[in-house]
């Protein structure tokens, strides 16, 4: 968790200075865990040992691991104070996942529920805990046990409180 808060500071920086020349052009490489060798050729034999890479399509769970990862993650990390152009951002973002996801029936469910329960977009505490109510009526439906919604925050920006995931 430790690499996520320095992304996030170092995100937060650039974010005060947006002019072109505050952001290295290639930023997102040396941020980047995988190899750039893999990134130019993904074949299984250029997959280094220590990423234990299967080189395979996901399968549907792993998609939805994946994907409540990044829904979660991107809760946590959004402004506290977001302006306008924020929120139409991440409703769209909503909206498309919920037309595209790979999951037909996931996809189906995802556009009733964000009918039925729209997010909640005012600040990243609103917007973290709608997400984590959103994951846990699927985990419901799914017959998948519910996440404690108190500990969000430590789970997917602060890491836990024992320091298992300063590395």
């Amino acid at each position: 968790m430790k690499r996520a808060r320095d992304f996030a500071n170092k995100k937060g920086s650039q974010e005060a200075d947006p002019s072109p020349s505050s952001a290295s052009s290639s930023h997102d490489l040396k941020q980047c865990p995988i190899d750039k060798d893999e990134l130019a050729d993904p074949s299984p034999s250029s997959a280094s040992s220590s990423h234990d890479l299967k080189q395979c399509p996901i399968d549907k769970d792993e998609l939805g691991r994946s994907t409540w990862n990044l829904l979660h993650t991107m809760s946590v990390y959004y402004p506290e104070k977001p302006n306008e152009d924020q929120k139409k951002t991440v409703f769209q973002f909503l909206d498309a996942l919920s037309k595209t996801f790979p999951c037909d029936f996931c996809a189906r469910d995802l556009r009733k529920d964000l009918k039925k329960d729209p997010p909640k977009l005012d600040s990243r505490e609103e917007f973290a805990l709608w997400m984590c109510q959103l994951h846990n009526r699927v985990n419901k439906k799914i017959g998948k046990d519910e996440f404690d919604c108190s500990k969000v925050f430590e789970r997917w920006k602060d890491g836990w409180k024992d320091g298992s995931c300063d590395y």
